[in-house]
């Protein structure tokens, strides 16, 4: 199949597949007489695989670790594990700093009268952050 149908069956662009053949997340498809890009079965496994563990907030890299996993049948799947709990942890941290935003911009919502006087403590939050010396806006 070409690279369109590529794209089609595994819910990837084509433009992503090819990236993922330039940084070498999947060897570069074989060529048929025509020169366009040639897809087995097998690749569409992979880059259904690269799209779950992506869909998943995996890092290019984690992806190409685990792709390496897969592949190896004598991977103990205590790497895979400590792999994956370790993008838990990551994830927890990341969702933990997303509430403390939503925290501070709700209360910051909260404060703010939203009313046809310019005084507003959001405003007046985000210009107490500015650390380049310069006061009020430019």
């Amino acid at each position: 199949m070409n690279i369109g149908q590529a794209a089609k069956r595994s819910g990837l662009s084509a433009r992503m597949i090819r990236h993922y053949e330039a940084i070498g997340l999947i060897v570069p498809a074989g060529r048929g007489d025509n020169g366009y890009r040639r897809y087995a079965e097998a690749d569409l496994q992979r880059l259904a695989f690269i799209k779950r563990a992506r869909d998943l907030g995996f890092s290019l890299e984690e992806v190409g670790r685990l792709l390496d996993l897969w592949q190896d049948r004598q991977r103990a799947s205590a790497e895979v594990k400590a792999l994956a709990s370790a993008h838990i942890a990551a994830l927890e941290r990341r969702i933990d700093e997303l509430a403390s935003l939503r925290d501070t911009l709700r209360e910051l919502v909260e404060h703010c009268r939203g009313d046809e006087r310019p005084d507003c403590p959001i405003l007046r939050e985000l210009a107490s952050g500015c650390c380049t010396g310069s006061q009020g806006p430019s």
